[in-house]
């Protein structure tokens, strides 16, 4: 069944400075690494996904085109990844109630996981805001976050970006335990795509890092 009520925005308009090469194209698995990305969001059922583009937009569109996702160019990419988020949420269907945050350089995520933030934000009865995944004690991407704080997305003009503004409401975030170290998993560096190619496993297109 298709979410229709969640929204996935991957962002993918960095730089890719310490990489040295665009992370999003880098292959993985036998697709890229936005098109892992874009396949766990499929995997769990959501179909409403918008890809943020910038630097190399011209590159990432033909692929976006390829995975029949819709994107957004966000040309103050330099601003860093918060610019990006903003550009992605003025983009939201109104029928949006939550989205997914999710760094296209953290392909790893898997689709249970997101189907875990997904029921959880749908049976919470607390005035909760902001789901976030949490393995072994540490969160990590993608949180989901209440079409409730898109004011103060499109508001926040501080230092420290998303976790910032995410800590303010630390006591409306719900912590979605799961057994998923892919959510702790960037590709970085170079160093970060070698360990990630060496451990994918093909037969079912998941990371092995434990």
């Amino acid at each position: 069944m298709t979410e229709e009520r969640f929204t996935a925005l991957i962002l993918a308009a960095g730089l890719s400075s310490r990489m040295g090469e665009f992370k999003p194209l880098l292959p993985l698995g036998g697709t890229t690494v936005i098109g892992q990305a874009i396949e766990s969001f499929r995997n769990a059922g959501i179909e409403d996904i918008l890809v943020v583009a910038g630097f190399a937009a011209e590159r990432l569109i033909p692929v976006l085109q390829e995975h029949q996702v819709e994107w957004v160019i966000n040309h103050e990419y330099e601003q860093g990844m918060f610019s990006s988020l903003r550009a992605g949420v003025r983009k939201l269907r109104d029928s949006c109630e939550a989205f997914f945050v999710l760094p296209a350089d953290h392909p790893f995520v898997r689709p249970a996981t997101i189907i875990a933030l997904m029921k959880a934000f749908r049976l919470c009865d607390e005035k909760k805001l902001v789901f976030r995944p949490s393995y072994r004690g540490q969160r990590g991407h993608p949180p989901l976050v209440s079409s409730a704080l898109l004011p103060d997305v499109l508001g926040f003009d501080e230092k420290g970006g998303l976790r910032k503004l995410l800590a303010r409401y630390d006591e409306k975030t719900l912590n979605v335990v799961c057994d998923d170290p892919g959510i702790l998993i960037d590709i970085d560096s170079q160093k970060d795509y070698r360990t990630a190619v060496e451990q994918y496993e093909d037969s079912n297109c998941q990371p092995v890092f434990d």
